[in-house]
């Protein structure tokens, strides 16, 4: 049976899985680990913006990345997490071009936002003498925003395509969000150029020039720190790009193993798997990747976690004291 895009009003999101032993259990996982992501990169954003010892380039470009995570995570496990509570699994047809459009921009953003902080690092590691001048306010504000306006042009034409398709097969998508290439399997139509699209805009905009953007800068820092002498201060350059590093290979991999694996049958399901690890787990563990051996963010913690304390005893100490007068003033 053919479905024409006039008659689609909505699809049916499958979810994680289908087994009714497994969706509580799931559910509860996805929940803690959804909570865990908001509650880090709130966190880390608040540091980033109370602490003046964090305004720096490296903190300011991590605050967008940690807006990306949320949004991301937002995004996609919204639906999942209320379906669970509703039982209602249809999503509106414009609803879920908007969540794939919004979804696309974002991991496009987070790839070039990765790319801006490996350039910040060479920077700071080949041309030290010039980092405060080349990383001002404005070229770092500058690239911020490039980031964000050209993750979200790049995506539009892929989507575009997809929305302008007028066939599926069926209403069920299976996936547990909206996403390109489960809407192109349900497809009747010719996604042969879609196809091509992806592949050349995919590979080679979306993912490989991001991705030598980010590698060439490690290419020439590799080469400095070669030549720092003493191994302390080798040490110290490595720690400093260590936690990009990890972020950028663990977004890699699950983007390649969500995308370009072979579209076979028996991938299917570990797409699925590749793309809850993306956006459930990439955006819990990036503030902890950043955090957890950073002495700055660290002390910014303690610092804040002082202030907070030192503004509560304040207050009750205030709210103390009104209360006594007017008990006073009662007797």
């Amino acid at each position: 049976m053919f479905l024409n895009q006039t008659h689609i009003r909505y699809f049916i999101i499958n979810g994680i899985t289908d087994v009714p032993e497994l969706q509580l259990p799931i559910f509860l996982i996805v929940l803690l680990i959804y909570l865990i992501t908001l509650g880090g990169n709130m966190t880390l954003l608040l540091l980033v913006c109370l602490d003046h010892r964090l305004h720096t380039p490296m903190y300011f470009f991590l605050g967008n990345l940690s807006i990306v995570d949320m949004s991301s995570s937002t995004i996609t496990l919204h639906k999942t997490l209320s379906s669970f509570i509703t039982r209602d699994k249809s999503v509106s047809y414009i609803s879920c071009m908007i969540q794939m459009y919004m979804f696309g921009s974002l991991i496009s953003h987070e790839l070039l936002i990765l790319a801006a902080m490996s350039y910040d690092r060479y920077v700071a590691i080949c041309n030290p003498l010039r980092y405060h001048m080349v990383m001002n306010p404005k070229n770092c504000s500058l690239l911020a925003s490039s980031c964000w306006v050209l993750g979200f042009l790049q995506i539009i034409p892929p989507v575009g395509i997809l929305y302008s398709f007028s066939c599926y097969f069926s209403i069920e998508i299976n996936h547990f969000f909206c996403d390109i290439v489960p809407l192109m399997r349900i497809s009747c139509d010719d996604t042969s150029f879609l196809e091509k699209l992806l592949l050349i805009e995919g590979v080679l905009v979306f993912c490989l020039t991001p991705f030598l953007l980010t590698l060439f800068p490690y290419i020439f820092i590799i080469n400095t720190i070669l030549k720092i002498p003493g191994t302390i201060g080798k040490r110290k350059a490595f720690y400093t790009c260590s936690s990009h590093l990890t972020a950028v290979i663990l977004l890699y991999i699950t983007l390649i193993g969500q995308y370009l694996t072979p579209n076979l049958s028996s991938t299917l399901e570990s797409k699925k798997y590749f793309a809850l690890f993306n956006t459930v787990a990439v955006p819990m563990l990036n503030p902890l990747i950043y955090s957890l051996k950073n002495k700055d963010v660290k002390k910014a913690f303690r610092w804040t976690r002082g202030q907070v304390k030192k503004y509560l005893s304040e207050c009750s100490l205030y709210f103390l004291s009104v209360i006594s007068q007017r008990s006073e003033s009662r007797l």
